[in-house]
């Protein structure tokens, strides 16, 4: 079986620290590092977020940190396989309808992901992508 760590789930996993990143890393560690893939969603998610960090810096500290961020997202995301946003999960998407289903394009985009290669998808937001039809979900931050 694949997972696919959705943006927060992939957050805990760089933090390396907290109840959550504990309950993560033992889950993990029962399988191999290829059984897990993150997708070009959060790629741009951390480039967004390091470059609003930038952005907003005041002072050359702030600045020096945002691309330390920045460096350092790369580095913990070229420890995945990183999964395209294909012509399946395309119309996936399509079909997902996040307007109807009240769930943000980013999270829609990420679920289309998963479920268009069958995939687990590991978040705490269970709530919002539980929504999605067919998509699988787990929570690895919790103790099982």
């Amino acid at each position: 079986m694949k997972y696919l760590l959705d943006t927060d789930h992939f957050s805990i996993f760089q933090r390396q620290n907290g109840q959550a990143f504990l309950n993560l890393k033992a889950r993990m560690t029962a399988h191999a590092m290829t059984d897990f893939t993150i997708s070009v969603i959060t790629l741009q998610e951390q480039i967004l977020g390091s470059y609003a960090y930038i952005r907003q810096a005041n002072r050359s500290e702030g600045i020096v940190k945002g691309y330390s961020m920045m460096s350092q997202a790369f580095r913990d995301l070229i420890l995945f396989e990183m999964l395209d946003f294909d012509d399946p999960a395309s119309r996936v998407f399509a079909e997902i309808n996040p307007g109807q289903l009240r769930l943000g394009v980013m999270d829609a985009r990420i679920a289309a992901i998963a479920r268009s290669r069958n995939l687990v998808l590991l978040t705490r937001n269970q709530r919002d992508f539980d929504k999605v039809p067919k998509l699988i979900t787990q929570d690895w931050t919790i103790s099982s």
